[in-house]
């Protein structure tokens, strides 16, 4: 008998993002649950697509309602509640289910910045100077600039713009006012402009390091080199436009890169698929920018693309996510 399959993903609601942002993310969400979904189809398994809505009460009948032998796990939060990807992926754990993907702890962890870049810390890891800040604490600030304002717990790019980067206090309080108002938590960190580049980690116990990405910024002069929402989402802009990856890198640091892709994905506890996004900074050492388990795997993703470097279709690509999912521990 064929293994049955379900794919849990966000069902697209209006959120707190602007008209373009909707749009994009809710293409996103589609698309990969298509293709993932055709990907199992054609690896042999049957497969129902199971969209969520809140609230969390009416996600957990749900889930108890279901008949299959694996959940391949696509959400990524309901929109505005970020935190649930974590609820909803201990749901699944408590009901006993194979889930894709990292368990509820490393998902909740790798959410909060901060506090993630704090754990690295004390695990001897390198990573940009940071604070958590707001319109009222701005008169703490210490670090040197330029630096980077993001949300504190958001993914995709999302508050990501050309504005993002900010040279003086003016620009620093203008950029936490706003992005303190769409996403209450602000993190700045000093901005390390060197080299950028990415790694996933497939496996459990026993792990691969996928091809490296370098991502090159061909960006036209006084554009920061950062990935804002507009070069992810937006094919007509500048910043979409002045982005090439290489994959694989070509770097002397490949090793390097790999060795510490791997190490945070055991700190952090990850299981079945992680990517580590890192930066050099002027002395040559490799900081760790984020932690993204669970990362985008839909067809032309940074894990997509470097599962194809190491001679991975997409389909034994998403059929290998699954298989983990159901390796003993």
């Amino acid at each position: 008998m064929r293994s049955r399959v379900a794919v849990i993903y966000n069902e697209p609601v209006p959120g707190h993002y602007s008209p373009q942002e909707e749009k994009e993310a809710i293409e996103s969400i589609l698309n990969s649950a298509k293709a993932v979904h055709e990907a199992l189809l054609a690896s042999g398994y049957d497969v129902t697509l199971v969209p969520l809505l809140p609230p969390l009460e009416q996600t957990r009948k749900e889930l108890e309602s279901l008949k299959v032998d694996l959940v391949f796990n696509l959400f990524e939060g309901f929109s505005g509640y970020p935190e649930t990807e974590a609820v909803v992926t201990e749901i699944i754990s408590e009901l006993g289910i194979p889930y894709t993907g990292c368990p509820a702890k490393a998902l909740a962890l790798a959410l909060d910045k901060a506090r993630t870049k704090a754990i690295l810390e004390e695990a001897g890891f390198a990573t940009p100077r940071y604070q958590l800040l707001g319109p009222e604490t701005l008169s703490a600030f210490h670090l040197s600039y330029p630096c980077i304002v993001k949300p504190c717990s958001e993914d995709a790019s999302h508050g990501l713009s050309e504005e993002s980067v900010v040279y003086d206090f003016a620009a620093l309080e203008k950029q936490v006012s706003l992005i303190s108002s769409l996403f209450r938590r602000v993190l700045v960190e000093e901005f390390i402009d060197g080299q950028e580049f990415n790694a996933t980690v497939l496996g459990n116990s026993a792990c691969t390091v996928l091809p490296i990405s370098e991502i090159v910024y061909l960006l036209p002069a006084g554009m920061p080199r950062i990935l804002t929402f507009a070069s992810k989402w937006e094919p007509e802009s500048l910043d979409y436009q002045g982005i090439k990856v290489i994959c694989p890198a070509q770097t002397p640091n490949r090793e390097h890169i790999a060795k510490t892709a791997l190490a945070v994905f055991q700190l952090f506890s990850c299981r079945g698929y992680t990517r580590v996004d890192m930066r050099l900074d002027r002395g040559g050492q490799l900081n760790i920018i984020e932690v993204n388990p669970n990362p985008d795997i839909s067809p032309g993703s940074g894990a997509a693309r470097q599962a194809e470097a190491a001679g991975m279709r997409y389909n034994e690509f998403i059929a290998k996510i699954a298989m983990l999912a159901l390796e003993k521990s």
